[in-house]
């Protein structure tokens, strides 16, 4: 048995560290440098996954270039952008490590904070959060942010400050039970913690941008919103549609149901035409509408019952993997 292998025997756990990066060129090596000088200094062995989103600078080259010195690295490229979601959902399946990190590729989260992040997550949580407290980033950005976390925080129940840092530390298990789409990275903690999983947060040294420019922009606060109804219709009613569409359909039907038979009442006892009572029509619309709301619950149902989820990212070249 080599040096090597005896000295991997020797650590006490594995980390992987999934970077997803798209057009960071400049800062890979340095952000590098500094991940291996940190985890050299801990008590396990790693391995670095970057996951190019199909970027159009020479990030892939630079990766290259760098894994060809350190096969500790290994890399994934799409053949084009398929957004920060499917960069994760790769990075995961990729990644071969007992403990999974996640951070950006921009230089802002700080490697340092990898050994703190591992002390949390020893203490019997299964993911760890970083939060972003004195964040250095414009007013454009920490506003909406602010916003974003409150509402998240008062809707789902989860009293963690900061959901849409990247800076996060996973059990493997987390990461094997998440399917993570669209934009729903940014409620990570949100799906583990409706899984069962116990979440924990920390706060996190957050540095300002060194190269480049931030790739997102105002319109991410409409998106995070709208991807908040979604995240709350998938964890409660993604299984049973029809308790959602059958509740608002439900009461529509039987709310049509009662103003029709309160108009044929009177017209009965009463001899009072309706074709001039607008209720008649109220009524019917709703008992047409709740038929519909039913009828869209079943449906769901049996979509539920025979969908299979799937990425959408194409893998162009890997590297190591």
């Amino acid at each position: 048995m080599n040096s090597d292998a005896k000295s991997r025997q020797g650590k006490r756990g594995t980390l992987s560290i999934v970077v997803p990066l798209y057009n960071e060129r400049e800062s890979l090596p340095e952000l590098h440098e500094e991940i291996c000088r940190v985890c050299e200094g801990m008590d396990v062995s790693f391995e670095v996954l970057y996951v190019d989103d199909g970027s159009t600078d020479d990030s892939f080259h630079v990766l290259e270039a760098m894994q060809g010195r350190d096969p500790r690295i290994k890399v994934l490229q799409f053949r084009k952008n398929c957004g920060k979601a499917d960069a994760l959902s790769a990075g995961f399946s990729a990644a071969k490590g007992e403990m999974i990190v996640t951070m950006d590729a921009d230089l802002q989260d700080d490697p340092a904070e990898i050994p703190r992040l591992v002390e949390k997550l020893n203490e019997g949580y299964d993911l760890v959060s970083g939060w972003k407290k004195k964040r250095k980033d414009p007013l454009s950005k920490t506003v909406p942010s602010r916003l974003f976390n409150r509402v998240t925080a008062l809707f789902t129940g989860i009293p963690i400050h900061d959901f849409n840092c990247g800076f996060k530390m996973y059990r493997r298990e987390v990461v094997q039970s998440l399917y993570v789409y669209g934009e729903l990275y940014r409620y990570i903690p949100v799906l583990a913690k409706w899984e069962g999983f116990r979440i924990g947060e920390i706060q996190v040294h957050h540095r300002p941008r060194k190269y480049g420019k931030t790739k997102y922009g105002f319109s991410r606060l409409l998106n995070g919103f709208l991807d908040l109804i979604t995240v709350m219709f998938l964890s409660k009613y993604t299984k049973r549609p029809l308790h959602l569409f059958g509740l608002f359909g439900l009461f529509s039907f039987l709310s049509g149901s009662g103003i029709t038979i309160y108009l044929v009442i009177l017209r009965i006892t009463k001899a009072t035409y309706l074709s001039n009572r607008p209720l008649l029509f109220i009524g019917v619309l709703l008992v047409i509408l709740g038929i519909q709301f039913i009828s869209i619950g079943l449906l769901g149902e049996m979509i539920a019952r025979s969908y299979t989820p799937d990425h959408r990212y194409s893998i162009r070249r890997t590297l190591g993997v």
